[in-house]
């Protein structure tokens, strides 16, 4: 078909999101993960936050497993209307380990000058890819991951330190051009001096609340293209309700009377 001005069309966003949500242990990522609707969890990560229940495929040891059971999400007749990943950076081990195994190799690092990390790149589209047919059937994709803080080269100031996915560079370039959402929760901090002899000491302190950024800031990684508020207060049971609004074709399910008053 012969493209012209005539084949425009005006179009905008209707299918579920596809969300990474990371920041260090014990912050509540598997629990805002299970908020949302009807969700199953692909568990890479041996573990479940005590109080917790969720419907799970079990703790899967290798690559061909974790596919299995998406082909599993495509192809028989089910009520889940959200599909969990936990964890990305788990389940890079297995990317790996599958990787080598096609190519022969005893380890990533086998073909030497990188060429390993470039290999993995397949295995990783191919995982993509059936996550993204998994939402075109009208699944949400909920990614979840853990922080590291690295070393930030910025060409325009000093270096400095900030959180970010803890994935491998390329694994990490192919989340940040596919998802929707790049969520960091974490807890607020501040600091304080306080005087320590002949000196001051700085101290860390901080309410406990915890934040859902949805914008990168310098000492941390972040964004969305739903137009989110730059960050939401997180409390249990209502962190999907608060984003839910700004999801296309989403209904917000009602707060918790907690939150309400």
């Amino acid at each position: 078909m012969a493209i012209s001005l005539a084949s425009l069309r005006r179009t905008t966003a209707t299918q579920p999101p596809r969300l990474l949500i990371y920041g260090p242990p014990g912050q509540g990522k598997t629990t805002l993960a299970s908020e949302f609707p009807a969700p199953v969890f692909i568990q890479v990560e041996d573990g479940t936050p005590a109080g917790l229940e969720i419907d799970t495929f079990g703790h899967l040891t290798d690559f061909p497993s974790v596919m299995e059971a998406l082909v599993s999400l495509d192809e028989e007749e089910h009520d889940f209307q959200t599909v969990v990943v936990d964890s990305v950076d788990k389940l890079e081990a297995l990317v790996w380990a599958q990787t080598c195994a096609d190519n022969k190799w005893s380890s990533i690092e086998d073909p030497g000058y990188g060429k390993g990390y470039i290999a993995t790149e397949a295995v990783w589209r191919e995982f993509m890819e059936l996550c993204n047919v998994l939402r075109t059937k009208g699944m949400n994709v909920v990614f979840l991951a853990h922080s590291s803080i690295e070393r930030f080269d910025d060409p325009t100031t000093a270096s400095y330190s900030r959180y970010d996915i803890r994935l491998h560079k390329r694994a990490l370039a192919l989340f940040q051009d596919e998802v929707d959402a790049i969520l960091f929760l974490n807890q607020d901090v501040t600091t304080k001096e306080e005087k320590q002899g002949f000196g001051k000491e700085v101290k860390a302190t901080g309410g406990g609340k915890r934040w859902i950024y949805t914008e990168g800031r310098p000492s941390f990684v972040a964004k969305n293209r739903y137009g989110l508020p730059h960050k939401l207060f997180y409390e249990l049971g209502n962190g999907f309700a608060q984003m839910a609004p700004y999801f296309p074709n989403t209904q917000a399910p009602a707060m918790q009377a907690e939150a309400a008053e």
